[in-house]
């Protein structure tokens, strides 16, 4: 169902609340040629009734004669604020980024951040939004998942459909993504909710296997038969199967980078009300697939750049995998098994919310 801009408004006024935005700040509104109009509309509604000074910068897009998809993620070479330093300056100035053209994996996002400049990404659809509205609750637990991963020195991902993966860990920090921006310097995405890192360089060797209902990005496709993936020393040396391995085998060979085929960010889901199924519902162009990316239980892995977390590889081809059904630990120790969430004490909290709220009903109906 289509939402209300009172819905929106509302979303918006939580999301800025939680991140912390103060009467008389600065927020700049960044759109671009596939913004939607009803989500720009009401974040400036939203941040102006708070009291914040808006701007909005639009930027024309870029890459049309490279990118194989309308998708902003499908070819991340260079960004509307390449080699435009009016542009950058104006960003730099603001205290709040509301990033509604998709700036990503860009150093002209990293200088911005560098400054204390908060951005915060959201180009889902306004539907997707209102559901998928960040919450304190949506924080605590990314955050727990998040120290658990910066402990750890292996990530281990298995699944009886055949992956066995190994990951040295410790070379690159563990991320938080939340949805909502409280600390100076900071990028989240709304909608999100799912914890990652980057594996050591060259520290990956195994096997993905992807099965029947595990899904592509951007191709934004459910697979329809297995995909086997050998990893290497941190890349990808061989791909196998039938047509979804020769599409995925095809669009890697298109940016003719070496660096395409190396291993991204790995990390789980942790959002409850993200779904696996969402995607069948949608046009391939009106979303970018977030509630893949977070929904609870999957192991999200990633092929292409890593200088998102400080590395050197800035690679155009960006692959997102959500996968189903593995069991991942991290030195030995399950958080994740046959894609059920292990963090027991937010799963009993959760459920002792669940009926508290039943009760309540049922004494209102009384």
């Amino acid at each position: 169902m289509p939402v209300s801009d009172h819905d929106l408004t509302q979303a918006w006024r939580q999301v800025l609340t939680l991140s912390k935005l103060e009467p008389g700040q600065t927020v700049t509104v960044l759109t671009g040629a596939a913004t939607h109009p009803q989500t720009l509309r009401t974040a400036q509604m939203a941040a102006t009734a708070m009291g914040a000074i808006v701007n909005r910068l639009d930027l024309p897009p870029v890459n049309a004669d490279k990118a194989l998809s309308r998708d902003a993620l499908a070819y991340l070479g260079t960004t509307p604020l390449t080699g435009n330093p009016a542009a950058i300056a104006a960003l730099k100035a603001s205290d709040l980024v509301l990033d509604l053209m998709t700036l990503l994996f860009s150093p002209e996002q990293h200088e911005i951040l560098s400054g204390g400049t908060k951005i915060l990404l959201a180009v889902e659809p306004p539907e997707v939004l209102v559901r998928l509205v960040p919450t304190e609750g949506d924080r605590t637990r990314v955050k727990a998942a998040t120290a658990r991963l910066a402990r750890a020195r292996e990530m281990h991902i298995t699944s009886d459909a055949g992956t066995d993966l190994r990951c040295a860990l410790g070379e690159f920090p563990a991320i938080s993504e939340y949805g909502f921006v409280d600390e100076p310097g900071r990028w989240d995405h709304w909608p999100s909710g799912f914890v990652l890192t980057w594996p050591d360089e060259g520290g990956t060797n195994g096997r993905i296997v992807l099965d029947r209902g595990d899904i592509l990005l951007p191709m934004k496709s459910y697979v329809q038969a297995p995909i086997d993936i050998t990893v290497g020393k941190g890349y990808v040396t061989r791909i196998e199967g039938g047509l979804d391995a020769e599409l995925l085998s095809d669009y890697m060979a298109s940016f003719n980078d070496p660096e395409a085929y190396a291993m991204s960010h790995i990390g789980w889901g942790l959002q409850p009300r993200a779904r696996w199924s969402t995607l069948a519902m949608y046009d391939r162009e009106a979303t970018i697939g977030m509630d893949a990316r977070a929904f609870e239980g999957n192991f999200l892995c990633s092929f292409g750049p890593n200088n998102e977390a400080g590395g050197s590889r800035t690679t155009a081809c960006h692959i997102d995998i959500p996968v189903r059904h593995c069991t991942v630990r991290l030195d030995g120790e399950a958080v994740v098994e046959q894609g059920k969430l292990l963090d027991h004490e937010y799963q009993q909290e959760r459920q002792e919310q669940q009926e508290q709220q039943r009760d309540a009903r049922g004494a209102i109906h009384a």
